[in-house]
């Protein structure tokens, strides 16, 4: 009967111990999500020191404590920003298990801060919000706009960087490559103001847009040289093209821009010295002496970019990061077709579409018949001599900051 008791009690404590032990751990909080680790490929993110160096098409590996609610794990709740304007990079964003990966859908501007954001929304399956947390990055490299379509760098050799305009063989012509206007931009490609010239393919790509901009930095060179340089050129004015001046007391862009009605027509983005505003649509004109503007046009690095706003119909001049000159289509008169201006367009050869750098045009199927403008001919003086180096083209408007901030990244 004892033995009975005994049984009876022990079985009883057992089923009591068992119920207290399953109450508690009904009771118990499911464990909080934590980030445990945050790599860019093999780089930490997660240290107690801004990143550097990141690749501008990172793939970034953020793993959790626990499994992370894959429908938290949106674009809402977690954000890459651009830090100099504030801009959201859109996300490609994946979950397995304790694992979100994160990959920016386009490439990242070069020498740029960028700050990974994760808010409170994103939780763990079991409904447990993350605690929010910021994490910062530099992308590597001199700081650049991203979204560029092509870039000519010139590191011994005159292929495009980050696009498919890369120039033949043949189309490359007596450039040698020697030291860059500093250390960090390593070479450039030098013109001997004779027969130097590179020719890169479908130029006419490279300019039929709405919005552009052009961007490049050039050192004329102007010993034994009397004449003006062609620094480049795409079927000239009928496509686009830049020039200086033989006595370095102005240069000038001249691009084909398309009518509302399909059309095209040429117009000069032209800055002389002693510049004013009495042009028609001139909105910005920095007027500079003489000496000014030759301190910049001659034998100097000087970083140039250009940029049209298809929308706003502006174009717009900068030097060394500095407005110089800007104009508007909108102040055309109402009866000249200039004034409903949609974009850029290319309207040379069909056949003659290379982007020459040394001179207004390619040496084939030329659309400028002058002989000025015939590379072979005794009348062409204004072959480039000098240096370019950094020549990126973009498919949208830099704006004013990321250009002083591109040129506070390159300059000598």
């Amino acid at each position: 009967m004892k033995n009975k008791q005994f049984i009876f009690s022990f079985l009883l404590v057992t089923l009591l111990i068992s119920a207290v032990f399953n109450s508690c751990k009904k009771d118990e909080e499911p464990e909080p999500l934590t980030l445990v680790s945050l790599v860019a490929g093999t780089i930490d993110l997660n240290g107690a020191i801004s990143a550097t160096d990141i690749p501008v098409d990172p793939t970034i590996t953020a793993t959790f404590s626990v499994d992370v609610d894959p429908a938290t794990a949106t674009e809402t709740n977690i954000t890459l920003i651009q830090d100099y304007d504030d801009v959201s990079i859109a996300l490609n964003i994946t979950v397995a298990a304790k694992v979100i990966t994160i990959t920016p859908t386009s490439d990242l501007g070069t020498g740029t801060l960028y700050k990974l954001d994760f808010s409170t929304g994103l939780k763990s399956t079991d409904g447990v919000a993350l605690t929010e947390l910021e994490r910062n990055f530099t992308t590597t490299g001199a700081f650049s706009p991203s979204g560029a379509i092509a870039h000519f760098n010139f590191e011994d050799n005159a292929d495009d960087q980050i696009g498919s305009f890369d120039p033949l063989a043949a189309d490359i012509i007596d450039i040698t490559y020697t030291a860059s206007r500093n250390t960090a931009a390593g070479k450039a490609a030098t013109f001997n103001g004779t027969t130097s010239i590179i020719e890169v393919p479908n130029g006419d790509d490279l300019m039929n847009t709405a919005d552009f901009s052009i961007a490049f930095w050039v050192k004329t060179n102007s010993t034994d040289k009397t004449s003006g340089h062609f620094v480049m050129g795409c079927a000239g004015w009928f496509g686009f093209q830049y020039e200086v001046y033989g006595s370095y007391d102005g240069a000038k862009f001249a691009f084909q821009y398309e009518l509302a009605d399909n059309s095209t027509a040429s117009e000069d983005m032209w800055f002389p010295s002693l510049a004013d505003l009495g042009w028609q649509g001139w909105t910005y004109a920095k007027s500079l002496t003489v000496a000014e503007m030759t301190a910049l046009l001659k034998d100097n690095w000087l970083n140039v970019v250009y940029t049209y706003n298809g929308s706003t119909k502006v174009g717009t001049l900068y030097y060394n990061g500095e407005r110089m000159k800007s104009f508007d289509f909108n102040l055309w008169p109402d009866d000249d077709a200039k004034k409903g201006v949609i974009g850029l367009k290319y309207n040379g050869n069909a056949l003659g579409n290379n982007l020459a750098f040394g001179f207004i045009q390619g040496r084939n199927n030329r659309t400028i018949s002058d002989t000025w403008a015939n590379y072979s001919h005794a009348d062409a003086t204004n072959h480039f001599k000098g240096q370019l180096d950094d020549i990126k083209i973009w498919h949208k408007v830099i704006s004013a900051n990321e250009i002083m901030l591109m040129y506070n990244s390159e300059k000598p």
